[in-house]
């Protein structure tokens, strides 16, 4: 590939970050800061002098910054592009500038992945069209290794022990036919077919359902969650707003928290007696100007500003913690106030949690980034 095709790549990737910035009134310290890298590693990608070597930090800044999921899409084909080609050699993370805080920056480089995180694991990221695993670089190749693998262990230790353990899935069944298969048949002979007319159990949908899938099984795990009240678009592409919901219906739940639709969930999205139906977005703000008295109009901003004011709303960290529900209380906060992923999705718990944060210091200091962007708002509107 000649060195003005990989330039090519690699420009159209950074006007397309640029753009997205320039979508919002962040500065890069913000828009750093909420994706957990450096402000001169955000820089480097939006000027074309660096590349992302995880598609997890487009994505979630294409979510700050409002991008709509055929539009994330777009992306990663941009991202896949400029990735493939950058130089092979392009060597270790540049150490010349130190990090402003303790968070690592993610440069492409084959070392240790980062420590464990607070709660769960990042969910998997499959591709939007085919494309070769091992040309995504170390990190997301074990990683996403690493989540189909337990979800795998997880899916075959539960279905174990069901009273129809025809119900695993193909995949499932393939691996334990050595084992399991008495009749002489070949070991990699799929299981009986079974009469089971639900579609995520079709062998079409046999395999696990994963960000970035586009296919009639995405379309009907989308039905599934709209079924149960779910705010969600039915388009078939499994983007940022699906994996939300799929990660807030696991909670609901009380399911292991992976966003991956296995096994367990698609039984759970048809067989559970779980709601996903919660407050709109007005009586959210109604209620954040009842509990926030001392500055009702602010709250709300910050509100809006992490989470658009949905109740369900989750945005996973490229360090595998989460933020959860209308004040977007992160899983530090949420061991500190003893609460959990469940609590956090109720809206009238996440906004009481968020006034006992706020009534420390009698500040939103536990806000600062969206604290900045609400200010700023608000001197643009001439508010006090």
């Amino acid at each position: 590939m000649s060195d003005v095709r990989v330039e090519d790549h690699v420009r159209a990737l950074a006007e397309s970050l640029r753009t997205l910035k320039e979508r919002t009134p962040h500065s890069y310290d913000t828009l750093a800061a909420r994706l957990n890298i450096s402000r001169s590693a955000l820089h480097r990608y939006c000027t074309g002098k660096a590349v992302p070597p995880d598609f997890r930090i487009v994505e979630l800044l294409a979510g700050l910054c409002g991008a709509g999921e055929r539009e994330v899409a777009g992306l990663r084909r941009t991202w896949t592009l400029a990735r493939e080609s950058e130089p092979a050699a392009a060597g270790p993370p540049d150490t010349a500038e130190p990090e402003p805080e303790s968070r690592p920056e993610r440069d492409p480089d084959p070392g240790p992945a980062p420590g464990p995180a607070p709660s769960g694991g990042p969910p998997g990221g499959g591709a939007v069209e085919p494309l070769p695993r091992w040309r995504r670089g170390p990190w997301i190749s074990a990683a996403l290794l690493a989540a189909v693998l337990v979800t795998a262990v997880v899916t075959w230790n539960v279905r174990g022990i069901v009273d129809s353990p025809e119900e695993l899935p193909a995949a499932a069944g393939a691996a334990g036919a050595g084992e399991a298969d008495d009749t002489g048949t070949e070991d990699d002979a799929p299981p009986a077919p079974t009469d089971d007319d639900r579609r995520l159990f079709s062998p079409e949908c046999a395999d696990l359902i994963t960000f970035g899938q586009h296919d009639d099984c995405v379309r009907e795990v989308q039905e599934l969650l709209a079924g149960r009240d779910a705010r969600i678009g039915i388009d078939g592409q499994f983007g940022p707003e699906t994996l939300r919901r799929v990660t807030a219906f696991q909670v609901l739940a009380g399911m292991d928290i992976d966003g991956i639709v296995g096994d367990g969930t698609k039984e759970a999205l048809y067989s559970s007696d779980v709601t996903m139906a919660t407050w709109t977005p007005e009586q959210v703000e109604a209620r954040i100007r009842e509990v926030f008295t001392e500055e009702p109009g602010l709250a709300v901003r910050i509100a809006k500003c992490q989470s658009l004011l949905d109740p369900l709303h989750i945005l996973p960290n490229t360090d595998g913690s989460r933020n959860w529900g209308v004040f977007q209380i992160s899983d530090h906060r949420l061991r500190d106030l003893r609460g959990t992923p469940a609590q956090a999705l109720d809206p009238e718990w996440n906004i009481q949690a968020a006034h006992r944060l706020y009534a420390q210091n009698n500040d939103f200091g536990n806000w600062p980034h969206c604290l900045a962007a609400a200010e700023d708002s608000a001197e643009d509107a001439g508010e006090n």
